[in-house]
């Protein structure tokens, strides 16, 4: 069945969907839509398949998969948002989670970190403990060292080589949402709106293109709103510099729109969704970056 997983190793902690040649100023990423889970990583929690699916942001990299074509190129993470979260810092980590000290560079106090969802996640995101036992450090440090910052470091390249092209580089995160606030979110039980557009409060990028984005969406008959109740997370606010021409833009979807939630099974919706999606990225893509 589509919501089970077979337990695997991660051969490659993310791949590029890269067009042949590269005609538009946009990086797209899904950090969190990796279905590829380590068999000790699955043994060694106390949740079924499913329940450790519940923190995936299920099938994001096909929706926005139009982007190579279009001409830009699409960086998807192949672990588990439930193993190693790559919207985070590098060291957000809850000490109740190790059977060692942390280092002083650990940030052991973030909002995030007191919700369970750190760098290293405590619980999946309906807020079930994921682990039977405590961890070392050194798994965390490994886990970081081996999918995190390779994700990271591919994400700099493309941007990087991006703005080197074209003068400047507009990334978009995408992320899905769960159709009903959840219990640890600040609209917990509350119906959600298609989509949400972060820029973490005008800092992250150009309001040129969440405006446009916003139109786009509202004209195909989406319900929009902006910065509530997300902003834009770790890779929105650490790589959105829109004084040296390099914008981050996070879009969270309504998984609703597209997928059986209970199941974690593509929907109908899909096809449709990603169509839509396919003008954002052709809009957004005709901007000039290195004018913004």
């Amino acid at each position: 069945m589509e919501a089970e997983i077979e337990p695997c190793e991660i051969e490659r902690p993310c791949e590029v969907l890269a067009p042949e040649t590269q005609t538009l100023p946009l990086v797209l990423a899904s950090p969190h839509s990796g279905r590829h889970y380590p068999p000790a990583f699955v043994e060694s929690s106390r949740l079924d398949r499913l329940s450790l699916r519940r923190s995936e942001d299920g099938f994001v990299d096909e929706i926005f998969a139009s982007a190579p074509e279009l001409g830009a190129p699409l960086l998807r993470a192949n672990f588990p948002r439930a193993y190693v979260d790559a919207n985070r810092e590098p060291f957000e980590l809850d000490p109740r989670m190790f059977v060692d000290p942390l280092p002083a560079y650990a940030n052991t106090r973030s909002p995030r970190v007191a919700a369970g969802l750190g760098t290293i996640a405590r619980v999946v995101a309906n807020g079930a403990d994921i682990y039977q036992d405590k961890l070392s450090f050194a798994e965390a440090l490994r886990r970081i060292r081996s999918y995190y910052w390779p994700y990271h470091t591919t994400l700099r390249q493309l941007l990087d080589d991006t703005k080197a092209r074209f003068g400047g580089a507009i990334l978009i995160d995408c992320h899905s949402m769960p159709s009903i606030g959840g219990p640890m979110d600040r609209d917990a039980g509350h119906r959600r709106v298609d989509f949400v557009l972060g820029d973490c409060h005008g800092q992250a990028c150009n309001p040129e293109i969440p405006r446009l984005v916003h139109e786009i969406l509202a004209s195909q008959g989406y319900h929009v709103t902006h910065n509530t109740p997300y902003s834009g997370g770790f890779v929105t606010r650490h790589y959105g510099r829109p004084e040296t021409h390099v914008h981050a833009l996070q879009i969270e979807v309504n998984r609703a729109l597209y997928m059986d939630e209970r199941q974690l099974r593509r929907a109908s919706g899909l096809k449709t969704l990603a169509r839509d999606l396919r003008k954002v990225i052709e809009t957004v893509g005709a901007l000039d970056a290195s004018q913004l």
